[in-house]
Parts: C-alpha cells; structure tokens; sequence
C-alpha cells in the first residue's frame, strides 16, 4: 500500500507505541486521526506532526466510539487504515480480579478493537480498499498466571483478527496483526505489580522500543502482510506455541507469577 496522503487512525495515540505509530506514519506522508481519552497529548502530538486530526473519545463506550466516528467521517473522510493499539489494565490472577476489573480490561483493547472496526468497515468495504491493524500481545497465544483479565482480553483479540479476516476477506479490505514482545513504553509504569508477573521464560527474550514496534507495523502495512511479530526470539516463542502449546503453557506457567498464600 503507498501511504502518501492516506488517512490512517491510530488508537490510544496519546504515548507509547500509538504516539510512535503516529510518527511513523507521518514520515511515511499519511495524513493521521488521532484518538484516545487523553485529549492535552493528542493536541501536544498533532501540534507535533502537522496535517494530523484529533479526535478524543472513551473508546469503550460504544456511543462515544459511533460520534467519533461520524466525526471523523464527516471532517476527514473514511479512513484507509486503521490501528487498533488501545490497551491498558493491570494484571491480577482471578481471584484478584472484581467483576468491574475484568470488564475494563474487557471494554479496551477487546471491545474497542470490535467498536471501532465496526464503525467503519461498512464505508470501507463499500470503497473496496483499506486495511486493519490489531496490535496484540504474545498473551494471545501463551497464557500465563497472574494475568486474568490481560490474557482474556487478548484471546479476544485474537478471535477479533480471526472473524475479521474471515469476513472481509474477498472485499479489498485487508487485516493485519501484530505481536511485539515487551516494550520499553509506560505501560508497566502504568500499572504498578505487573511487569513482575512477567514469565521467566520471557527473559529470552530481548526488549524492543514503541518506535521498533512503530516501523515494523507501518512496513507491515505498507506490504500488507497478514501478521508480523518481533523481536526474532518473539517468532520463534509463537512457533513453538503453535507446535507444542502444552509444553510452553507448562514453561508459563511453571516460570510464571505465583500468588500470595490466603491469609
């Protein structure tokens, strides 16, 4: 796909590796829709890159995500390509998750993944071009302890990829995910107790940027490649996934994280 003057949304923009997606899209000449709940960074971003839109909204309400959109389709146009990158929550086992918990690391990424690609798939399909862009995490494929709601939400994702493709396919409308490892963004920051949740398996594996995770998207995109991992020891954990799924749940779960007996 040539990016020059294409209209690309990017989701959960405001930093990290939608704030890198957004810069990398915008030196490849795309024109950028920027979303996420924190409207002073979008602003700070769009102000940075030039020829780019805000646009805030609470992408788990499926109402905020339908305006947004209109919005977006009335001031912009249909978008040629959208990136699916909200995502957030702490990691808890189940026993530590309360029913409202779970359903927040349900509403983003899962649902407003499912949210945002349904509010434009109709024009897109209608246009007969675009592509979607799903950015996933090696949770998706590996379960781990300690991490409920985060590996559900995941999963969902995955399922999201896969009905998808399964739905567009035939249209001009492509699907692509992507897999980083960890990345050196605020993520962990963020959410305090999770990134020493993080399997002792995964310590083979090296860390990337948010600006890596940035340019292996776009090129994905630009080749319109169905899905693409990083760093290389990255593929090489999904491949044995997908060949032996019980002895690298057992690797998971056996280096995972280990709950504080009861009191």
């Amino acid at each position: 796909m040539e990016l020059r003057g294409k209209v690309v949304l990017v989701t959960g923009a405001s930093s990290g590796i939608g704030a890198e997606t957004a810069r990398e899209f915008a030196r490849a000449g795309a024109r950028l829709v920027l979303t996420s709940r924190n409207e002073v960074k979008l602003h700070a971003l769009a102000t940075e890159l030039g020829k780019s839109h805000v646009f805030p909204a609470d992408l788990g309400d499926p109402a905020a995500v339908t305006a947004m959109a209109e919005h977006v389709k009335a001031t912009v146009g249909v978008p040629d390509v959208i990136v699916n990158n909200a995502g957030a929550g702490l990691w808890l086992f189940a026993d530590e998750t309360s029913p409202e918990q779970f359903r927040e690391l349900a509403a983003v990424p899962f649902l407003a993944a499912g949210y945002v690609s349904a509010a434009f798939a109709h024009d897109m399909v209608r246009r007969g071009s675009g592509r979607i862009v799903v950015v996933n995490s090696p949770a998706s494929r590996i379960a781990w302890p300690g991490a409920f709601g985060y590996t559900a939400a995941r999963w969902g994702l995955r399922g999201l990829v896969a009905a998808l493709r399964a739905d567009l396919s035939g249209t001009g409308v492509g699907v692509t995910e992507i897999i980083p490892g960890k990345v050196s963004s605020d993520y962990f920051a963020n959410n305090p107790g999770s990134e020493e949740r993080i399997p002792g398996i995964a310590d083979l594996i090296p860390t990337v940027t948010p600006g890596q995770v940035a340019r292996a998207l776009v090129n994905a995109v630009r080749r319109e490649r169905g899905r693409t991992s990083l760093p290389v020891m990255m593929r090489l954990m999904l491949g044995a996934a997908w060949a032996s799924p019980s002895l690298t749940r057992l690797l998971a779960t056996k280096t995972g994280a280990r709950r504080t007996p009861p009191r």
